[in-house]
């Protein structure tokens, strides 16, 4: 199984005697969507668009969810709601160099009524979840995931 996706960006007209490029570009996924990205505005881009560590930041609570989501499914424990406020922090990794150092989730799960579930049975859920989740097993980044 594959993916793909193609960025494309282009140099403003008078981009080549310009002081800064442009960070601005488009993203089209494999489905046919396409958003519109840039860097993060600390980096000189566009605040109003996504930017790559967002983008990281996205797929990780994602990929949680969806995990999560199955599980809970398998366990016959019937899901109404998920939110998900996730964070991610920009540090020095241990080879000195800029990377998104930590990730938090801190998902809030609303289960059908009469479906109980317990704190600690929710935490075991939430590490299978994280255990078994494509992207959170292609980072190296500290992920934590705060369901207080």
């Amino acid at each position: 199984m594959g993916f793909k996706l193609t960025v494309n960006w282009q140099a403003d007209h008078f981009e080549h005697t310009a002081p800064e490029f442009n960070r601005d570009h488009q993203i089209e996924f494999g489905s046919g969507q396409v958003i519109q990205a840039s860097s993060a505005p600390e980096y000189k881009g566009n605040d109003e668009k996504i930017n790559p560590e967002e983008s990281l930041l996205a797929a990780l609570s994602s990929c949680h969810m969806l995990t999560f989501l199955a599980i809970a499914h398998l366990k016959r424990l019937t899901v109404v709601s998920y939110q998900d406020n996730a964070r991610a922090e920009l540090g020095k990794n241990d080879s000195g160099k800029l990377s998104v150092t930590k990730m938090l989730l801190n998902p809030q799960v609303t289960f059908a009524e009469g479906v109980e579930v317990s704190n600690e049975v929710l935490q075991k859920i939430h590490d299978k979840a994280h255990a078994n989740c494509f992207i959170a097993n292609s980072i190296n980044s500290e992920v934590s995931i705060n369901i207080d």
